[in-house]
């Protein structure tokens, strides 16, 4: 279905002035009428009395990034959008099926409690705010922020995960009768898209894992490649929302984790991980220090050692150098030999 936009129908104040002149207007002639004596035009004068409010209900206000999706009998007529005072027909209805929607996102959090007893007769609140306001649909940029979904990655370890998501409506027509509820639609494809992404990465760097789909081992993960991630989630929930006339702008990683029963266990090998790397450098860097003292006993020629006295201060060296405490040297006052 697309959407059709009514540019004709701002005209409200117009509409307002005539409707109230009218009304007015009516009550004069009832006056004249009934002392004048003229049945006829009494009566029409009582039956606009009686029934001249009707059609104050084909006002209708919008404020900036708000649109209002008309129908008639069950039609679609059109849809209002911008900010200003329109007039349509009184008979017309409002569609918006996600107005009581309540998700754990930008512009469904309510500030306050306040009693809402209504005239359903007249569609008006005793707060003062008329029902037909929640039939509005904001076309402004919300969030969702989901909640935190258990997840296993690629290699089969649980993970805990949530992202944020920042959409908008640019078709009212497609959300509002495209899908039963836009919101709740949006709020279960971002769970799909989530899991079929992050099913296809390791949490961490790992080894012949392909996540790109070329058949080619690469090194993306979900803690290292994040910006990738998203991106390919944000794309993943835009393809399946299209239809529902909503527009994904961003999609974020705001949490991950480790899921708690395997937390323990992965930060220890992350430590273990962390420390042979560690060692690996020492080591490397302590045999590097080794051959330099060497080389340049060699070029100085102010000791001369042999192999064994060598593989003696290698040792030494390396324990000094290696130790992971502050050695303690131990002064020989005699003989090497």
């Amino acid at each position: 279905m697309d959407e059709k936009i009514l540019n004709k129908n701002k005209n409200g104040m117009f509409a307002l002035l005539a409707i109230t002149l009218a009304y007015i207007g009516s009550i004069v002639l009832c006056i004249f009428s009934a002392i004048g004596m003229n049945t006829f035009l009494l009566v029409i004068s009582i039956i606009w009395i009686s029934l001249g409010w009707f059609p104050y209900f084909g006002l209708r206000i919008l404020k900036p990034q708000e649109a209002l999706v008309v129908t008639l009998f069950g039609k679609y007529v059109g849809t209002l959008k911008g900010d200003g005072f329109y007039y349509i027909n009184p008979f017309s209805g409002s569609v918006n099926p996600a107005a009581k929607t309540r998700l754990k996102q930008s512009g469904d959090i309510e500030t306050g409690k306040s009693s809402n007893v209504s005239l359903s007769g007249y569609g008006i609140n005793l707060n003062g705010s008329n029902e037909m306001l929640n039939k509005k649909i904001s076309l402004k940029i919300m969030t969702l922020s989901n909640n935190k979904q258990k997840i296993n990655d690629c290699l089969g370890n649980p993970i805990e995960i949530s992202i944020a998501v920042t959409w908008k409506v640019i078709d009212t027509a497609k959300a509002v009768f495209n899908v039963d509820n836009y919101k709740e639609y949006l709020s279960l494809q971002c769970d799909s898209a989530l899991r079929s992404i992050v099913r296809t990465y390791p949490y961490d760097l790992a080894n012949n894992i392909d996540t790109t789909g070329d058949g080619i081992p690469d090194e993306g993960s979900l803690r290292g490649s994040s910006e990738t991630v998203a991106q390919k989630i944000k794309e993943e929930i835009q393809a399946k929302v299209a239809d529902a006339g909503l527009e994904i702008v961003e999609a974020k990683i705001i949490y991950l984790a480790y899921a708690p029963e395997i937390a323990v266990a992965m930060l220890q090998r992350q430590q273990a991980s962390a420390i042979i790397d560690a060692r690996k450098m020492i080591v490397e860097g302590a045999v590097g220090m080794v051959d330099m003292a060497l080389e340049l006993l060699e070029k100085s020629n102010s000791v001369k050692l042999d192999e064994e006295r060598k593989a003696a201060m290698v040792s030494n060296l390396l324990v000094v150098l290696c130790g992971n405490k502050d050695a303690q040297p131990i002064v020989n006052s005699g003989s090497l030999y």
